[in-house]
């Protein structure tokens, strides 16, 4: 019976730790629509997205749409992160790594810089 409880909390464990990254891939996703937002800049919003969520930009997809912007359009900006699941002895029950998204919705504050 000992086992199964094992394995039971470290499945609790594994969950908990991709509902973890789920909020901080929301949170990059709040951040690179605000950057887009503000200056109105798609490599801005990428690079800002990948830093706040400290995410591994091997792992990490940032989109920007639409790419015509004019002020006081939407904005928005979507995060796919794949997770690789790292907590042991789960990996039998569970794929190999996760896909997380997340997307945010700003307008836009001023004009596209030439």
């Amino acid at each position: 019976m000992l086992p199964l409880v094992l394995i039971c909390l470290l499945l609790v464990v594994q969950v908990a730790l991709v509902v973890a990254e789920q909020l901080i891939v929301q949170h990059a996703a709040r951040e690179g629509a605000r950057e887009a937002a503000v200056w109105n800049d798609d490599s801005r919003a990428r690079d800002a997205a990948i830093r706040s969520g400290n995410l591994d930009s091997d792992r990490a997809e940032v989109t920007v749409t639409p790419s015509n912007r004019p002020v006081g359009t939407p904005v928005v900006v979507t995060v796919r992160y794949r997770l690789p699941l790292v907590v042991p002895y789960v990996a039998r029950f569970l794929p190999a790594e996760v896909t997380l998204t997340a997307s945010s919705e700003y307008r836009v504050e001023r004009e596209a810089q030439p």
